[in-house]
């Protein structure tokens, strides 16, 4: 069964860099494209970033320019670097398979807060 486990949220001031981790199992990792969405409070998740499995990127434009996703098929894991962080990037972020999510694989996601 696919799991995924994100990490590296956490606090940081407008302007600011994170970056966001997230490791698969259960999955032959490196045939499906990855995708992190986010969810704000009271709004719909939504995809951020996505990468196929020949490494092309797409962006929502809200990030455009200022988040990067990677991935290691070595090992199994995505990454999001996001710079210049803004309040309205404040949500939980979330990874997991694009362009066709996993419903049932959702995992905890981690917690972005940008603020001063």
């Amino acid at each position: 069964q696919v799991q995924f486990v994100e990490s590296g949220g956490g606090l940081v001031q407008p302007g600011g860099s994170l970056r966001l981790s997230c490791a698969a199992s259960g999955t032959i990792f490196s045939i499906y494209g990855m995708g992190w969405y986010r969810q704000a409070p009271g709004k719909q998740r939504e995809l951020v970033a996505g990468i196929t499995s020949t490494r092309t990127t797409i962006y929502t434009d809200s990030v455009k320019g200022r988040f990067t996703i990677s991935r290691d098929n070595a090992k199994n894991t995505v990454y999001l670097q996001m710079n210049s962080l803004k309040p309205e990037d404040t949500a939980v972020y979330y990874c997991n398979r694009y362009p066709s999510f996993s419903p049932g694989a959702w995992g905890q996601g981690t917690q972005v807060t940008v603020s001063s």
